[in-house]
């Protein structure tokens, strides 16, 4: 068999402010999630996405946030240009730093959103970054 990523963890500060987030980015999560310590929403690529505030600090005496920077980059596929200018203007509307406005890269059209938590959603329409296109 060979190896398939099948989930992502999101480690967060703090639960409500980052669903709120991930919400504007389009994922379906359920206001009720919003007091929990671990919350799962499993994505129709088949991939899963975990935002956790407890199990690294838990399990793992060493850890520690970068400093500066960011230290990861989540690519959400939002289907047209369109929706890659709405939901990006969705996000800095509502006060999150706009990375780089929605563009045509040498790749995907795309965006930039800082998250909550100083990781980097990056927004495009790019059909390549599907799982299954």
């Amino acid at each position: 068999m060979s190896v398939q990523l099948s989930m992502l963890g999101v480690l967060v500060r703090d639960m409500p402010r980052a669903l709120r987030f991930y919400r504007m980015v389009g994922l379906p999560i359920p206001e009720d999630a919003d007091e929990k310590p671990f919350v799962i929403h499993r994505m129709d690529s088949g991939v899963s996405i975990f935002f956790d505030t407890v199990f690294a600090q838990a399990f793992d005496p060493a850890f520690e946030r970068p400093a500066t920077g960011y230290g990861s980059l989540f690519e959400f596929y939002l289907g047209t240009d369109g929706a890659v200018d709405a939901t990006y203007a969705q996000l800095t509307a509502a006060g999150y730093h706009g990375r780089m406005a929605p563009q045509q890269t040498s790749g995907p059209y795309a965006a930039m959103v800082d998250d909550p938590d100083g990781n980097v959603a990056l927004l495009t329409s790019d059909r390549g970054a599907l799982a299954t296109p």
